[in-house]
């Protein structure tokens, strides 16, 4: 009687290093920019150090770069915002770090979400939104651009959020 079975004759294929797929260097899917900004903010060494508070607009650092991508480190004082606009040919992921932010749209079925920290968005190119901290603390968020920002157009009419052509003006 023959006791081999299919695991003694072809040995643990997850030991079979040939047959793997390598481990990428670089994230290039959704689901790899996401677990990127996850790896990020659950690492504070990487970013806590860096933040910094400023009263007259929001303050802004890029944190990493690398084939195709950009991650940029932002703080929001109570009351500053983005204004409405897009991200131009770029997708992109938004984490809540810190504090709340609020993200607003002028779409009925997307609405207004407040976004507490670990709250992840992820929006593809051309989507229309306003980023605000309308909370009594300040919020730090982190930002993965893929391709990496190249135009933040800003709206000035909140109906282009809504399928209508959008009114871009120079920001």
């Amino acid at each position: 009687m023959n006791s081999d079975n299919d695991l003694q004759i072809a040995g643990d294929i997850l030991e079979v290093q040939h047959l793997l797929q390598p481990p990428r260097e670089h994230p290039a899917t959704v689901a790899e920019y996401v677990g990127l900004a996850r790896a990020v903010a659950a690492d504070r060494s990487q970013w806590a150090h860096l933040v910094r508070y400023d009263a007259t607009t929001r303050w802004y650092h890029r944190l990493r770069t690398g084939p195709g991508y950009e991650v940029w480190l932002l703080s929001w004082v109570p009351g500053q915002g983005s204004g409405l606009h897009d991200h131009g040919r770029s997708s992109g992921v938004l984490t809540v770090l810190e504090g709340t932010l609020t993200e607003r749209t002028e779409r009925t079925d997307r609405g207004t979400r407040t976004l507490e920290a670990g709250a992840q968005r992820v929006f593809a190119p051309g989507y229309v939104h306003e980023v605000v901290n309308d909370a009594l603390e300040p919020a730090v968020s982190l930002h993965v651009y893929y391709p990496g920002l190249t135009a933040m157009p800003m709206h000035t009419s909140p109906d282009c959020a809504a399928g209508s052509e959008p009114r871009a003006v120079n920001a």
